[in-house]
């Protein structure tokens, strides 16, 4: 292996190792976040420590990881009671794989990872799903750091003199700067005489122009007239608004009105009888129509009387009923009998 592989191997465990005691010591903030009671008066400051805890095989580690189980999954707590009495710790490491995999985060063959037997940072990423999964343990823990994050910002050593002020306070006065600015504000703030008195001429030489402008609109004076005395103001203002108004028609009568109004009145054709003549032939074609109409309606009818007669019977003269062809069948018969009566 060469120098420059070694030292990249080197940077990269120094990395992960960074990163295994940032993660250990969230494992370990949202256990105490979480009350676990197997974390209690432990009071473990280095990262170290902490690893040594959460990823080297104990029976403390795995009644932490057990507890955890039992919070996520209560069921799990009788089995561990159970599995410890009668069958061994080995029916509760396959329990916990086997609740590891029904949330989705190992398999169920994964025994070395409940027995801690893989690398620390495959643990502590288990244990921190693991967690995750508990009710208020992720706000707790982050509630926990963040008041840990505002204590080491309030205890940093660049805030040191402002604790050390607030025990001995004292009023100190403006810096230079700040004073000299502070006055030439105050000195652009007052206001000069010579400014005042060119806004009072403006002033005064705006009044007398509304004046001026008020005494040439007349119709703007307050001496109300009454409706019925036609004044000249108002007259003048009628003036304006019909000269308004001829000028707008003038403009529209040259653009869009005067081609239509010097066009000749149109011809009407004197050969009316054409259409006259038409006019009544359709007439006669209606008429006809109609007749035709009910021309079929009647014969509509007669061929529905017709029909009832051959085919429904009715009563004749000697009281019997029958219908016309069986009438006329009877009565030929009878004359065919009077026949041979007269001749024999």
């Amino acid at each position: 292996m060469t120098a420059e592989e070694e030292e990249e191997q080197f940077v990269l465990q120094m990395a992960g190792a960074l990163k295994e005691k940032q993660l250990v010591r969230h494992v370990y903030a949202a256990l105490q976040a979480a009350s676990c009671p197997l974390v209690e008066g432990l009071y473990l400051q280095e990262a170290d420590s902490m690893l040594q805890l959460l990823c080297t095989p104990s029976q403390h580690r795995t009644d932490i990881l057990a507890w955890i189980c039992s919070s996520i999954n209560p069921n799990l707590a009788n089995s561990k009671t159970i599995a410890m009495g009668f069958k061994g710790p080995d029916v509760l490491t396959k329990e916990m794989a086997v609740l590891g995999q029904e949330l989705m985060l190992c398999k169920a063959d994964d025994l070395d990872l409940i027995r801690g037997n893989v690398s620390p940072y495959s643990q502590l990423r288990f244990l921190e799903q693991l967690l995750t999964l508990i009710p208020g343990c992720k706000e707790s823990a982050v509630h926990r750091a963040d008041q840990e994050m505002l204590l080491n910002e309030l205890f940093a050593a660049e805030n040191l003199p402002n604790f050390t002020q607030m025990l001995k306070p004292t009023l100190d006065p403006w810096p230079a700067h700040i004073k000299a600015l502070h006055m030439a504000n105050k000195s652009s703030c007052k206001p000069s005489r010579e400014g005042a008195a060119d806004v009072t001429a403006l002033l005064q030489l705006t009044q007398s122009t509304l004046e001026q402008l008020k005494s040439e609109c007349e119709f703007l004076s307050s001496d109300a007239q009454s409706p019925g005395v036609l004044s000249p103001s108002s007259l003048r203002v009628a003036a304006c608004d019909l000269q308004v108004l001829m000028a707008t028609f003038c403009r529209v009568f040259e653009t869009d009105l005067r081609s239509y109004c010097s066009r000749d009145p149109p011809s009407f054709s004197t050969e009316t009888d054409v259409f006259q003549r038409i006019h009544q032939l359709l007439l006669a074609f209606i008429t006809e129509l109609e007749m035709l109409k009910e021309v079929s309606e009647a014969s509509v009818a007669m061929n529905e009387d017709v029909n009832k007669l051959q085919t429904q019977p009715r009563y004749w003269s000697r009281g019997d009923n029958r219908n016309l062809p069986d009438q006329l069948e009877e009565l030929t018969r009878r004359i065919r009998d009077f026949s041979s009566l007269l001749h024999s």
